[in-house]
């Protein structure tokens, strides 16, 4: 009896913390199944006025395919430079490193009712603008700027074909520091570029 009451005052401490995490939704389904996975959760997080992203790095396990779980409320001034260490600590592991792992980003798929994935493996982040290349920039009023001209979203595929090049374009996608993580994932899937 002495053991089953420690047994039970264990359980009791440890399941004491339920989080929650807000994903981004979409209405449909990239990857469906990803197997041989560490989960990583980047949780939502205030003190006092400030917001922080708060990474749960436990399960990051180098030779599998890394799920990142993103609460959608995150600023991307917030979050990005903790998806960019994660993904560095990913590409410069030599001991332990499988060329086949991938990392994805989860999301609640609206239309199939289930959780899915999205790739993001050979997505580089920087900071800052680009210095050459077509600069697509999304607002956080919600305009999009190609090399600082206005451009309707529904124009936007059509006008970047049209572009005068010799050579094949380079594009950047940027986004405004103070768009959510959320709304970012929103713009990914509300038109094919």
């Amino acid at each position: 009896m002495k053991y089953f009451s420690l047994i039970v005052l264990f359980t009791f401490l440890s399941c004491g913390n339920k989080e929650d995490i807000l994903l981004p939704k979409a209405n449909t389904t990239i990857v469906k199944n990803v197997d041989d996975l560490s989960p990583i959760y980047i949780f939502f997080r205030t003190k006092e006025k400030d917001t922080l992203a708060e990474v749960n790095r436990k399960n990051s396990i180098i030779s599998t395919n890394w799920i990142l779980n993103i609460d959608k409320r995150l600023s991307l001034r917030i979050v990005i430079p903790e998806i960019m260490k994660l993904q560095d600590k990913k590409r410069t592991e030599k001991a332990h490193k499988n060329e086949k792992a991938q990392n994805y980003y989860s999301y609640a798929d609206t239309i199939g009712k289930n959780l899915a994935f999205i790739s993001f493996t050979n997505v580089y982040y920087k900071l800052g603008k680009p210095k050459f290349g077509v600069i697509i920039f999304f607002t956080k009023s919600n305009e999009i700027l190609v090399d600082n001209l206005a451009v309707k979203r529904k124009k936007l595929k059509e006008y970047l074909n049209k572009l005068p090049s010799d050579e094949t374009n380079k594009y950047f996608f940027c986004f405004d520091k103070d768009l959510s993580f959320g709304v970012t994932f929103r713009i990914k899937f509300s038109f094919k570029v």
